[in-house]
């Protein structure tokens, strides 16, 4: 990790978006998203909306770093976590829609990465102490990502027929929930703080594999919904520098985020 502020994960996350912008790369679609929440996070320790400012900044950096340090062990052809390694294979498929690439994303970095740096980040200390900044954070991620689902919109304009299949809960596509997800890193923080030595590695692993299968049901579905996938696969636009671009036009919207809404 050589980023040591929110500066530093913000040109990092900058530097990402330009190359894969370059490279016509799905792999610049979270990058676009996770600007935009770095820097509304960056906003809000600046207006004093957190318990503890240097500490947020302290756990953005660990926690986003997780997801440059997976990126660039894949760019070197090393060997992420596995809840990475689905979210990065998956950008090779062009029949995968935007939305997947972005839940594949927030699947890796919000259930595995964001348990880790919450324990990494309280160095001893009740985990306790971190949780209003913890739920501070999460209502962040939580309304900017939502915003942004819904706008894509612009780059998808079926994805509304995924609607249909509401009932079928059988479909991880359908059932992901941001809100969950942050209550689920915050059980998996609880667990893994109390664990030492290789009980600590192997609680990481076996957290790792679950979400990597929860990553592969983000993907793979089947029946009606696999065919509406399709349809609404045809009408996206298809060139990842345009979609990207897109994303990011998003990071110059201005929104207010009340960071103890939650």
């Amino acid at each position: 990790m050589t980023e040591t502020s929110i500066d530093d994960i913000i040109a990092s996350l900058e530097a990402i978006i330009t190359a894969c912008i370059a490279a016509n790369s799905r792999l610049g679609y979270f990058a676009a998203l996770y600007l935009k929440v770095t820097k509304s996070v960056k906003a809000g320790i600046a207006s004093g909306q957190f318990q503890d400012g240097a500490r947020m900044e302290k756990l953005d950096v660990v926690f986003a770093s997780r997801y440059l340090d997976a990126y660039g062990a894949w760019k070197k052809g090393d060997k992420p976590t596995a809840s990475w390694a689905i979210a990065f294979e998956q950008a090779a498929k062009s029949e995968v829609l935007v939305l997947q690439h972005l839940l594949l994303g927030m699947n890796a970095h919000i259930n595995l990465d964001l348990g880790i740096a919450a324990v990494e980040v309280c160095q001893g200390q009740p985990l306790a102490v971190l949780q209003q900044d913890f739920d501070a954070i999460n209502t962040i991620i939580s309304s900017l990502t939502n915003q942004v689902l819904a706008e894509l919109g612009q780059v998808s304009p079926l994805l509304s027929l995924l609607g249909l299949h509401a009932s079928n809960y059988n479909s991880a596509l359908i059932q992901f929930s941001i809100d969950n997800a942050r209550d689920g890193a915050w059980c998996f923080a609880e667990d893994l703080i109390v664990k030492q030595g290789g009980a600590y590695t192997a609680c990481i692993t076996q957290r790792d594999q679950t979400i990597a299968q929860l990553g592969q049901s983000l993907v793979h579905t089947t029946g009606f919904m696999r065919l509406t996938i399709w349809i609404i696969h045809i009408f996206e636009w298809h060139s990842p520098a345009k979609i990207i671009r897109a994303l990011n036009e998003y990071q110059k919207k201005k929104i207010v985020v009340n960071a103890g809404n939650h």
